[in-house]
């Protein structure tokens, strides 16, 4: 099990007070290692998974040309992402009865609604890189002069 993540599911969308804090304090699901937001969100944002499910939108791919798709990423890191994945209901993983055995991953119908999602994020991504990178290179000046 990955390290900080609990074996039992919780709530936590609930204040100190027992009251339902969603309205009121939008970052409640941030504060604590035990809500399922926050390990959903964990398993999602991460960058391997982000690739594998862009990767797998509208196809299938074998194990083999994921890795060969995603620079860097190792065989037991690619593993335990598609594990993972499959464990949320992102990825479904087909093993074909051939010697030698060819598995085949796909993305689920829940795990397409996140590549739209992610293809939303990566658009926005696009459209405001040039003022990050401003905002990154004004940063880095001011850091460095008050540093230096």
């Amino acid at each position: 099990m990955e390290e900080g993540t609990l074996e039992s599911p919780s709530h936590c969308a609930v204040t100190m007070d027992g009251t339902d804090g969603a309205d009121t304090d939008p970052f409640q699901w941030d504060t604590r290692e035990d809500c399922q937001v926050r390990q959903i969100l964990d398993r999602v944002a991460d960058k391997w998974s982000l690739l594998v499910i862009a990767l797998l939108d509208n196809r299938r791919l074998r194990f083999t040309e994921l890795r060969r798709e995603i620079d860097g990423v190792s065989q037991r890191m690619l593993t335990v992402t598609l594990r993972q994945l499959e464990r949320d209901g992102l990825v479904k993983r087909t093993v074909h009865p051939v010697v030698p055995p060819r598995v085949e991953y796909e993305l689920t119908p829940l795990g397409g609604t996140l590549h739209s999602t992610i293809r939303s994020l990566v658009a926005w991504t696009e459209a405001h890189q040039g003022e990050i990178a401003a905002a990154r290179e004004a940063y880095d000046e001011r850091v460095g002069v008050a540093s230096g």
